[in-house]
């Protein structure tokens, strides 16, 4: 009998006000990051990173699981976002600092 293992799916919400976006590899880290219901470790899309404040880089483009430790992802440092979208409103600094974001 073969053993089957239940799929979880997480559903996210389009951010993007637009197709065309730039985007980089980052090292997204697992600190401070607590674990789901499932004990998943989920850096959800659509966070600022690497903090939400003057020193933010950019926003991250798909969800990241950092459960076995710090993993790649990928950040988006030019685009249209929709804001009210975000899990997480940015911070007037961190607007600020992503001067190729545009926010709608």
């Amino acid at each position: 009998m073969p053993y089957v293992k239940g799929v979880t799916n997480y559903s996210r919400i389009n951010f993007l006000a637009s197709s065309k976006v730039q985007s980089f590899t980052t090292l997204v880290s697992d600190a401070g990051v607590a674990a789901d219901a499932n004990g998943k470790k989920i850096v959800r899309a659509g966070t600022v990173l690497p903090t939400n404040d003057a020193s933010a880089k950019g926003i991250l483009y798909n969800d990241v699981d950092v459960t076995q430790g710090p993993q790649p992802g990928s950040l988006i440092v030019e685009a249209y976002i929709l804001e009210a979208r975000l899990h997480t409103a940015p911070s007037e600094e961190a607007k600020t600092a992503l001067t190729e974001i545009k926010f709608r």
